[in-house]
């Protein structure tokens, strides 16, 4: 019971009162229903406060017995799970509470707070730990409420400064002072509240001297609205040469709210991406069901929460139910479908004394599991942890932008303080106003509005690319790193191969004929559940063969099938089932062996106590595949096969693609431990899988290739999905993630380049020659044309062929 619950029954009304004598409702009272301490009172068996009987709480009835409550809360949970009360087993849970969410930054793991908030070495947002929080993203919203405000300010703003220059001259029709106090009305609010999260992070890093994008923002953009403010009141303070016709300085509120709304536009982009990512947590934690059958010693059984089993408890699972909790069954016999964790597409036979995990999927029979790893401990809840921590172990792209800022922000102040000291000392009278409009020029056209474009718009042409050719990328950081990879781990099932078992082969022995074998082998597997037998029905249909109907069909756990078919005995399974049988194999274990050689699945026919031959079933490699491995080698790629299938299928399938190496009978967490393995020797790696069992390691991997075909969790963990579920959707997602990096170089370049000419004009280079200081409509032209240059560079993308 939480903190909380305590605290919720502290504050019921009477509750605590000593009560006056009144008699018992029942008798008499069994040593269940806990009485309290003195007559007329009992003791809430949830919370354990003491209860008036006579006060009107909730009451509730089990096994003969009366319980009285506090609150209703009180009642209800105990009236979902009585057994776990009475038999004080919530005592034991109390102890093992969960800790409450902590808080870190995903560029500074050091940072660790206990509520979210900013991170005060990088201003970005804290995310929680677990990966997950049921709360909305507050940021995202509040972001995106201030994204909305500052466009619709931004938009009549540029219309009114730079109306003139495309024919809608709005600012002469309306007066110029006017539309000056206008300017200032709609940034005002801009500034001042919009952009509040711009000056708070922008003066943490200074703080801290991290200097990043936010310091060049919080200059710029209040350089040039106090700048702005006081040309718009004081204009007497500024020489003659500067005015504009109507008296007026130059005022740059427009460049001030264009910079804060592009910035939002780039943030809220980044946070939504980032949003995503918890997706991936979620959906794994609704692989495990939220309720589990218990089963009590005195043999009842209901559905209760599922944070109420604890290690110990027995629960029933029911065909078709995903298992609540590892543990190991104690009674019952039925195939478990483990593909979560393996990957492998075959179910698993589980009898008594087998382990089950929590989150797999019983197909046909009724299990009881008694419950040994609970909560935290399972390993459902393990994969989450990994994939959430991994998650959060990689850096934003904003890392190059703020590589350049660090040493172009220091550049700038510097320039606006020798262009502020050169004014003061030499410049004309008045030199002071001179210096401060030099100095704050400087300031004003260094700060890169097309910085906040550079990044979200060539990713956000190149996902549109990508998505046209069956690729989709989920945030810019994956195709940053998907351009420098180096090596390729891949699964084999779903990944290389169809991830269905399909009939292969069929050999025959002495004088039966395929259609013989077939037929019959058919018939029996019909009243199999198994996916192989699935295989072997669709593959007779295929063929056109009609299975007839079988009789006292059997299955033997771990061995085989048989039954009658058309009056003849017939048996299908292993070797094993075989030696049951009391048949001799030996004349067809060569092609038995060999089909093995292959990868395939040998199962031995006998009719009649006769050898009468073999059907194989393999999961068939995709078409495509020989292929794309062939192009990813020639990309320079080492490729490496993980897989949870056993060494010698593995390596019939790694022999006949040519794969560099091949890594068997892996497990979840041991497909991480590869990656981190790799990472550690200096590896670039990407990680390309479909199921469960692969979220982890697609989450650590550099960058996470999810097969579209597969489960929603690898999709979520990985930062490309290939819809087609082919691998030569990878090719093409080196081939963009190449471009876009280059792309994105190339508009840093643009967003520096302007403000980086236009700075030594700005702090007054020329005036000298001409006599006059930077015209603001110069200043204006070369921020949005390092903008329009910016997006022009990255529409280009569009036409990339792939």
């Amino acid at each position: 019971m939480s903190a909380h619950d305590h605290s919720h029954h502290s504050h019921n009304d009477g509750s605590h009162e000593a009560s006056g004598h009144t008699g018992c409702n029942h008798e008499p009272h069994s040593e269940n229903a806990v009485l309290g301490p003195e007559e007329g009172t009992a003791i809430d068996s949830v919370c354990g406060m003491t209860v008036r009987v006579d006060a009107g709480k909730p009451r509730h009835e089990y096994k003969g017995d009366e319980y009285h409550f506090c609150s209703q809360r009180c009642h209800d949970r105990f009236e979902a799970d009585p057994y776990f009360y009475v038999s004080g087993n919530h005592k034991k849970k109390t102890t093992t509470e969960p800790k409450s969410a902590l808080y870190t930054c995903p560029m500074h793991p050091e940072i660790v707070e206990e509520k979210p908030g900013s991170c005060p070495i990088c201003g970005m947002a804290l995310e929680p730990m677990s990966g997950t929080s049921d709360e909305p993203n507050h940021e995202l919203i509040d972001f995106t409420r201030r994204m909305w405000v500052s466009a619709l300010a931004a938009v009549p703003l540029v219309i009114l400064a730079m109306g003139p220059m495309i024919g809608l001259p709005v600012s002469e029709w309306i007066g110029k002072e006017v539309s000056i106090y206008l300017e200032f009305a709609l940034a005002t609010p801009v500034i001042l509240w919009a952009a509040w999260p711009f000056f708070h992070r922008g003066w943490s890093s200074i703080k801290t001297w991290n200097l990043n994008m936010w310091t060049l923002i919080m200059i710029g953009v209040g350089a040039a609205y106090a700048y702005s403010v006081v040309a718009t009141f004081f204009p007497g303070l500024f020489p003659p040469g500067l005015l504009m016709e109507g008296g007026h300085p130059p005022v740059y509120y427009e460049a001030a709210v264009v910079i804060v709304a592009l910035v939002f536009v780039g943030q809220v982009l980044e946070l939504r991406a980032r949003e995503r990512t918890g997706d991936a947590v979620k959906a794994l934690l609704d692989l495990a069901p939220k309720t589990a059958r218990r089963v009590t010693p005195d043999g009842d059984e209901y559905d209760v929460p599922l944070e109420n089993i604890l290690e110990g408890d027995l629960v029933r699972v029911r065909p078709g139910e995903s298992v609540p909790v590892d543990g190991v069954v104690v009674e019952g016999r039925s195939s478990v479908d483990e593909s979560m964790l393996t990957g492998e597409p075959l179910p698993v036979e589980k009898i008594e004394g087998e382990p089950v995990t929590g989150g797999t999927m019983n197909k046909n029979g009724s299990l009881v599991v008694e419950a040994g790893r609970v909560g935290e401990e399972t390993m459902l809840a393990r994969i989450v942890a990994m994939v959430s921590s991994a998650q959060r172990s990689r850096a934003p792209i904003q890392g190059l932008a703020d590589k350049v800022a660090s040493y172009f922000v220091p550049t700038v102040v510097a320039i606006a303080v020798i262009a502020f000291g050169v004014w003061i000392t030499f410049g004309p009278d008045p030199a002071f106003i001179f210096a401060i409009v030099s100095a704050v020029s400087v300031l004003i056209i260094a700060c890169p509005c097309a910085l906040g474009l550079a990044t979200p718009m060539s990713i956000m042409t190149a996902t549109g690319r990508g998505a046209q050719a069956g690729v989709l990328i989920k945030d810019a950081e994956a195709l940053e790193r998907m351009a420098k990879v180096d090596t390729l781990v891949v699964d084999k099932t779903g990944t290389l191969t169809e991830g269905k078992p399909k009939l292969t082969d069929v050999v025959v022995a002495g004088d039966f004929s395929e259609e013989e074998v077939l037929k019959l082998a058919a018939a029996l597997e019909k009243g199999s559940e198994h996916p192989l037998a699935e295989a072997i029905v669709a593959g007779a249909e295929d063929r056109g063969i009609k299975a007839p109907k079988a009789s006292e069909f059997e299955a033997i756990t771990g061995k085989g099938v048989k039954g009658h078919v058309g009056g003849r005995t017939v048996v299908l399974g292993n070797i094993s089932m075989m030696d049951f049988a009391g048949v001799d194999p030996a004349s067809i274990s060569v092609a038995a062996d060999r089909l093995q050689s292959d990868g395939k699945t040998a199962m031995y026919v006998a009719i009649e106590g006769r050898i009468a031959g073999i059907v194989a079933v393999a999961d068939p490699i995709k078409e495509t595949t020989a292929q794309a491995i062939t192009e990813l080698h020639r990309a320079g790629l080492r490729i490496i096969m993980a897989t949870g299938d056993n060494e010698r299928t593995a390596r019939a399938v790694a022999k006949s693609l040519g794969i560099d190496e091949v890594r068997a009978g892996v497990l979840p967490e041991d497909k991480q431990a590869l990656v981190d393995e790799l990472h550690a020797s200096g590896k670039k790696v990407a990680m390309a899988g479909d199921g469960v069992n692969d979220a982890p390691a697609l989450a650590s991997a550099e960058v996470g290739i999810a097969m579209g075909t597969g489960a929603d969790v690898a999709v979520e963990s990985a930062g490309i999905t290939l819809l087609r579920g082919d691998l030569r959707g990878i090719v093409r997602a080196r081939r963009l993630a190449q471009a876009t990096l280059s792309n994105i170089k190339q508009n840093l370049f643009f967003a520096f380049a302007y403000n980086s000419l236009g700075v030594p004009i700005a702090a007054g280079i020329l005036y000298p020659l001409t006599g006059t200081l930077l015209s603001p409509i110069i200043a204006a032209a070369a921020m949005s044309l390092s903008s329009v240059s910016v997006i022009g560079n990255a529409l280009r993308l569009r036409s990339l062929k792939l």
